[in-house]
C-alpha cells in the first residue's frame, strides 16, 4: 500500500509540474484583461504573459501572487529581501513548486479513493480554483477579494485550473503506469 501511495505521488508531482507548464500557456493565449489587483498562483515567468495573475494593482504594484508569496519567504526565512532578477526566477519558481506539489497530493490521493480520480482531473482543478484562487489567495493577502473582479477574470481563472487538472490527470495516469 504505501508503494501504491508513494507511486501515486511521484506521477502526480510530475505531472502536477508539468501542468503548471500547460497552465501558463493556456493562459499566454487569453487576452489580457486589466483589473485592479493580482490573482491566482500562476505563471510569474513575464508579466506581460501571466494571465490574469500579474494584472496591475491601482497603486501600481504588478507583482503576481507567486512573486508576492516568493517575496515573503524570503524576507521571512532569509531576512533577504528579492532583486527585481531574483523575483523573475523565484516566481516561477513559486508556481512550479506548488503546482508540483499539489499534483503529489492529487496523486497520493488517487491511490487512496478511487473517486478522486473520477472526472478526468475537473473536480480537482475547480476545487483548487475554490480553496486557493477564490479563497486561499485573497485571506492571504496576495489578491484582493473575489468580488473586485469582473465575472470574466473568474471564468479565465477557472478554465486555467480546469486546465491544470485535466492535463495533471492525464499525465498521472500515463505516468502511473510507467512507475
Amino acid at each position: 500500500m504505501a508503494r501504491h501511495l508513494l507511486r501515486g505521488m511521484a506521477a502526480g508531482l510530475l505531472a502536477g509540474a508539468a501542468a503548471s507548464w500547460a497552465m501558463n500557456q493556456f493562459q499566454a493565449m487569453r487576452p489580457t484583461r486589466q483589473c485592479k489587483g493580482t490573482r491566482e498562483f500562476s505563471g510569474g515567468e513575464s508579466s506581460a504573459r501571466d494571465r490574469p495573475s500579474s494584472q496591475k494593482h491601482e497603486g501600481g504594484d504588478d507583482e503576481n501572487a507567486t512573486v508576492k508569496t516568493a517575496v515573503a519567504i524570503s524576507r521571512n526565512l532569509f531576512q533577504h529581501e528579492l532583486t527585481d532578477r531574483e523575483k523573475q526566477i523565484a516566481g516561477p519558481l513559486v508556481h512550479y513548486g506548488f503546482g508540483a506539489l499539489v499534483g503529489a497530493l492529487y496523486g497520493g490521493l488517487a491511490e487512496l479513493l478511487p473517486f478522486a480520480r473520477a472526472g478526468l482531473g475537473l473536480p480537482f482543478g475547480f476545487a483548487l480554483w475554490l480553496l486557493g484562487d477564490e479563497i486561499a489567495v485573497p485571506a492571504l493577502g496576495l489578491a484582493e477579494r473575489p468580488t473586485e473582479y469582473p465575472p470574466e477574470v473568474h471564468a479565465d481563472a477557472l478554465a486555467a485550473h480546469f486546465m491544470y487538472g485535466i492535463t495533471t490527470d492525464v499525465l498521472r495516469r500515463v505516468l502511473r503506469h510507467v512507475l
